[in-house]
């Protein structure tokens, strides 16, 4: 488990919420066409140009793209709320490996619930947001070396490996 799987769960839950709202809008933008019914328009015309005539009628080539975009919008959710399924189930499995109680509360509290770095360090008390932060990267470089050093596993080895070039590469920053 990397950061960058932590990372991956808060921004799909974003993305989630983001797709969420823009299919509210187009709901309500649907169910404005609809009672609203139909449109009316002017348009000149006839012998010289000088009759004006009225049309009259239901604004089908907006509502049908709408509903499309409806469709295609709840698709994506729907794909987006799978892959959260399955971040989060790799997210739960990380956080219960871990056994020190104090960096499992963080990390729930930081990526599964969402809280800021303040908000964590006033929820498990006594710390500060740095130092509650300082304490997660420890904890990830700490957990990588140990990874390493088991070697579980051949797979294991290569994705901690990764995980220690990307995150010293970046200067370990979140």
């Amino acid at each position: 488990m990397t950061k960058e799987i932590l990372k991956q769960y808060t921004d799909l839950q974003q993305e989630c919420a983001e797709v969420r709202e823009k299919i509210s809008i187009l709901e309500l933008q649907i169910i404005k066409i609809e009672q609203e019914g139909t449109v009316l328009d002017k348009v000149s015309g006839g012998v010289g140009g000088l009759e004006t005539f009225v049309i009259e009628g239901f604004p089908y080539p907006e509502y049908n793209r709408k509903k499309a975009l409806l469709y295609s919008r709840k698709a994506t959710l729907c794909e987006l709320e799978l892959e959260l399924l399955e971040t989060i189930n790799k997210v739960e499995a990380f956080i219960a490996d871990i056994n020190d109680s104090h960096m499992r509360r963080i990390i729930r509290l930081r990526f599964i619930d969402g809280l800021s770095w303040a908000d964590v360090a006033r929820r498990v008390g006594g710390n500060t947001e740095d130092s509650v932060k300082k304490m997660f990267y420890r904890f990830l470089k700490k957990s990588a070396i140990v990874i390493i050093k088991n070697n579980a596993n051949r797979r294991t080895l290569v994705l901690a490996s990764v995980f220690c070039f990307v995150f010293f590469w970046k200067g370990g920053a979140l």
